[in-house]
């Protein structure tokens, strides 16, 4: 074997083995690709510990048990699934606009979950929220 040949066999070869691990890492974590949202949900944030401080803000936002709870710039608590319905990346709040953001694809979701910008096509689970004192109830 001269020494073309062997580059030529270990570059293919390398290539086969980088191709299939990328394969591997890309998978999504679902047939459909994307992450059931939570059910069930019914949990209770104290607001007075520093654990959840940004929702003491408005536009500050946290995450809890698959869900984002933000607080709106009027000052209201909204809480939906914490993952894009286009593929399964955590979503932030943008306080300034009062929208849910995908940063990895630009999809937007306004303070209901519904879709206001694709990629996505499928509206976020909505959550109920109660404010009592520091106590702040997220349910289904």
């Amino acid at each position: 074997m001269d020494r073309k040949e062997f580059l030529s066999l270990m570059g293919g070869s390398a290539a086969t083995i980088i191709f299939a691990g990328c394969l591997a890492g890309c998978q999504k974590s679902s047939s459909s690709g994307v992450a059931a949202a939570p059910s069930n949900v019914d949990f209770t944030l104290d607001l007075s510990t520093s654990a959840y401080a940004n929702l003491n803000t408005n536009g500050g936002y946290i995450y809890n048990q698959g869900v984002i709870v933000a607080r709106t710039t009027s000052g209201d608590f909204i809480a939906v699934s914490q993952n894009c319905t286009h593929e399964t990346y955590r979503l932030t709040f943008d306080g300034a606009r009062n929208q849910f953001f995908c940063p990895n694809h630009g999809a937007t979701f306004t303070t209901t979950g519904s879709v206001s910008n694709g990629p996505a096509r499928q509206s976020l689970a909505q959550y109920k929220t109660s404010l009592q004192g520091n106590m702040l109830r997220v349910y289904s």
